[in-house]
This record gives structure tokens, C-alpha cells and sequence, in this order.
């Protein structure tokens, strides 16, 4: 069994969804301890759990310590089942990362299956839905699998409720190099709002016009029925010839919209200056589709603690190196051999 002290590098959840899939795809059993221990709270929470559950389901795996707050967790995969699943985090936990636990695994099984998730959509501390429909999948799609993901409802935190669908036709994954992602072919923004007073999405976007030069046909609000909310996020678009960029900011109480649309705007200005393939947290998901594909490079902004912790997991279950290389302007390029 491969021993994983949770406490070391980052120390938070995303070790327990990259190691949980890991699991299934080698058949190696792993035992997490000090689970999430850097965070404020300790321990699995709602969403790690139903992402762990959802493991277990589709590999028929055995778990131990699978509770909300625990801070050790055991678990023996069994054999993937591809199929019809559904699955609902119950709070406003983030349903993208309970997709993230059991995607590779279903990518590479037998036969095609289509999942249902429900609950959060678009929440802090998680890559929203339409990072992972326009950054995330298609570069999967590239890799030689087809995922097609739709949003059917929004869901934002506190209240949850969204839902979405992913359908997964499996196939061997194939490295590939992203290293240009060619020229800028347009922008867009996008303040969201349901159950919130109109004019917090008007400053947001009055800050995006005003800091990034975009026009009102680039950066509208959008508004959603009350009952999907009281919800908030402003989202920045970049796409390139060869890839797409999302940026988020999320309304929260105590926090003015301005500083919201100031933080993302820095986010996005920093990404457009720099020549990258990938941002900081479309890189942290690639790791693991490009490790599992057995070769393969993109170039990415400076690595974060994420990426670097989820190569040291990768390492423990796969003969794969992966690393960052610093690259003449300052992007980065991981290779995986």
C-alpha cells in the first residue's frame, strides 16, 4: 500500500482526488494521512467525500475513514465499471472536482459513460464549469478521448443545486506538445448574477471595460433567476488559435465588486502578457492526462505548490517523470518522460 502524508507540499484535497485516481487507473492501494491538514479545516469535507464515494462506485474499491473530518483515508480500488452515474454532493461543493476524481479512470476504460453531478457549478476554492468546458476538456479532446460537458443549471455557493452532465467516450490517451497557443482571436466577459442587486455586476463589468479596453459587445452581465441564486461571478475569456483562458472572481460578502473585477483583470492582464500555453490552474489539471498518456509538454506560467505537489503523487504510482524547465521569457516547460 502507497503511503501519502497529506500535511507535505500544498496539503490540500487535491491529493486525495489525484491519488484516489491513481488508485483505480494502477490498481495500487493508497492510505492518505494528515488529510488536508494545511487548510483552516482540517480533514475530508463534503465534496471530497462524495468524490471519494463516486471512486468507489465506478471501481468497485473498499474505503476506510470516508467520513466527513476525517484525517486519514484508506482505499483499495477495484475493477472500473464505465456506465450511467449519478451523483449529487448535496451542498454547494464543487461538482468539477468530483469529475476531476473519477474523468481519467472512465477515459480509460472499455466502454463509453455519462455522468450526472449536482451541486456546485461555480464556487470559490474550485475551477468553474466553463473553465473545464473551454480550457480543460479540449485538450483532452486533442489527446484522443471525446468528453462533451453541459451545464444544465448553475449553482452557487452557499445554496448549490446545479447540475451537470459529462458524457465520456474512452480511448488510449496520446501525448501532445502545447507549447504556442498562437494568436489572441478575441475576449469576452462575463458578470453573472442571480438573487443580487443588478448594479454589483454593473461595477464589475464598468471595471473590466475601463481596465482592460473592452468593449460593451465584449463584456456584457448576464442575469439568472432568482431561485439559482444569491450567486456572483465575473468571468474573463481569452482564446487563442490554439487554446482558451478563463479567469474568475467570485462575489463574496465583505469584498466590494470593484476589488472582485480588479483581481481577475490583474489575473487576466498577467496571463496576456506572458506567452504561456497554460495558466496556473489549467496546468495543475494536465498534469495528470499527460502523465497518464506517458509523454508529451506544454508551457505554463511559474509552476504553483499545487503542481508540484501533484507530481510528487504522480511519482508514487507511475514511472513517469514529470518537471519544469524555465524558459527565455519567463514561461515554464514541463515534459513528462
Amino acid at each position: 500500500m502507497i503511503i501519502i502524508d497529506g500535511s507535505e507540499g500544498e496539503g490540500g484535497g487535491q491529493v486525495v482526488r489525484n491519488a484516489c485516481a491513481l488508485s483505480l487507473v494502477t490498481g495500487k492501494a493508497v492510505r492518505i494521512e494528515n488529510v488536508r491538514a494545511k487548510r483552516s479545516k482540517p480533514g475530508l469535507m463534503r465534496q471530497h467525500v462524495t468524490a471519494v464515494e463516486a471512486a468507489c462506485v465506478i471501481g468497485n474499491a473498499e474505503c476506510q475513514g470516508l467520513h466527513v473530518g476525517s484525517s486519514t483515508l484508506s482505499f483499495t480500488p477495484g475493477s472500473v465499471v464505465p456506465g450511467e452515474y449519478r451523483f449529487a454532493v448535496g451542498t454547494a461543493g464543487s461538482t468539477g472536482l468530483v469529475l476531476q476524481t473519477v474523468l481519467m479512470p472512465l477515459l480509460l476504460a472499455d466502454a463509453p459513460s455519462r455522468l450526472v453531478l449536482e451541486g456546485g457549478t461555480h464556487n470559490m476554492l474550485a475551477p468553474p464549469f466553463d473553465f473545464i468546458a473551454k480550457c480543460f476538456l479540449p485538450v483532452i479532446n486533442r489527446m484522443g478521448a471525446k468528453v462533451e460537458a453541459r451545464l444544465v443549471r448553475h449553482g452557487f455557493y452557499p445554496r448549490g443545486g446545479g447540475r451537470i452532465e459529462v458524457d465520456i467516450s474512452p480511448a488510449p490517451l496520446r501525448p501532445i506538445d502545447c507549447l504556442e497557443r498562437g494568436a489572441l482571436m478575441g475576449v469576452s466577459g462575463q458578470a453573472i448574477f442571480a438573487g443580487l442587486p443588478f448594479e454589483i455586476a454593473e461595477r464589475e463589468i464598468n471595471v473590466v471595460r475601463r481596465n482592460l479596453g473592452w468593449s460593451e459587445r465584449e463584456a456584457c452581465i448576464r442575469e439568472l433567476p432568482d431561485d439559482r441564486g444569491p450567486g456572483n461571478i465575473l468571468l474573463l475569456e481569452a482564446q487563442f488559435e490554439h487554446g482558451t483562458e478563463i479567469v474568475s472572481g467570485f462575489g463574496q460578502l465583505g469584498v466590494t465588486a470593484e476589488r472582485v473585477a480588479k483581481n481577475a483583470v490583474g489575473r487576466m492582464l498577467g496571463f496576456l502578457e506572458s506567452n504561456a500555453f497554460a495558466g496556473p490552474y489549467l496546468a495543475d489539471q494536465l498534469l495528470l492526462p499527460f502523465a497518464l498518456a506517458g509523454g508529451g509538454s506544454f508551457t505554463t506560467v511559474k509552476p504553483s505548490q499545487h503542481s508540484l505537489t501533484a507530481i510528487d503523487v504522480i511519482g508514487r504510482f507511475l514511472d513517469r517523470r514529470l518537471g519544469f524547465a524555465q524558459q527565455a521569457g519567463g514561461t515554464h516547460l514541463l515534459t513528462v518522460r
